[in-house]
């Protein structure tokens, strides 16, 4: 089984768009890629002025290892003061198949 996990969250209000794409952008290729056991990653945005992060896992163990990486890694901190931290919530979820 695999493991889905979701950030939702909202840009603070001093964020521009095209400043968050690129901190993203860096985040996909310079950390996320580089974690054993990420299958899948993908940003989207809704109508809202929501987004969403989808990480697709191998297994719980090497998302929680990933978990304790990312606040110490400049490229996600980067990402991190972007975001609104108030509306950021995280889920995840177990595959069933």
């Amino acid at each position: 089984m695999s493991v889905i996990e979701t950030m939702t969250f909202q840009l603070s209000a001093t964020t521009h768009e095209a400043a968050f794409l690129q901190a993203d952008r860096r985040v996909q290729t310079e950390f996320a890629y580089h974690q054993p056991g990420l299958l899948r990653r993908t940003t989207a945005r809704g109508r809202d002025g929501n987004w969403i992060v989808v990480d697709v896992w191998r297994s719980a163990e090497e998302a929680d290892a990933c978990d304790e990486r990312w606040g110490q890694d400049a490229v996600t901190r980067e990402f991190v003061a972007l975001v609104d931290e108030a509306t950021t919530r995280t889920q995840r979820y177990t595959t069933l198949d």
